[in-house]
């Protein structure tokens, strides 16, 4: 099992910490696998910073080489979040 913390933008962070979006879409440079655990940080791309809040999620199914994903990437899903941070 491998911890991976990734960017993810408003409202999508929102939306995850409620738990309305349990899926994800990612290049596959991390090896991504079921029971890994995403630690989700909310980022803002037009200051280049980090919020401080923080959302812990763990992989479910790993989806690829499905045709309608660009090659490379994967659809993540993962269970309502277990923490919140922030």
């Amino acid at each position: 099992m491998k911890t991976h913390e990734l960017k993810t933008v408003a409202p999508h962070f929102d939306h995850v910490c409620s738990g309305a979006k349990r899926a994800e879409i990612r290049k596959n440079d991390r090896g991504f696998a079921v029971g890994d655990v995403l630690v989700l940080r909310e980022y803002d791309p037009t200051t280049g910073t980090y919020s401080g809040r923080r959302v812990e999620v763990r992989i479910t199914h790993v989806l690829s080489g499905f045709d309608g994903l660009a090659p490379g990437y994967v659809a993540l899903s993962f269970e309502s979040p277990t923490m919140v941070l922030g």
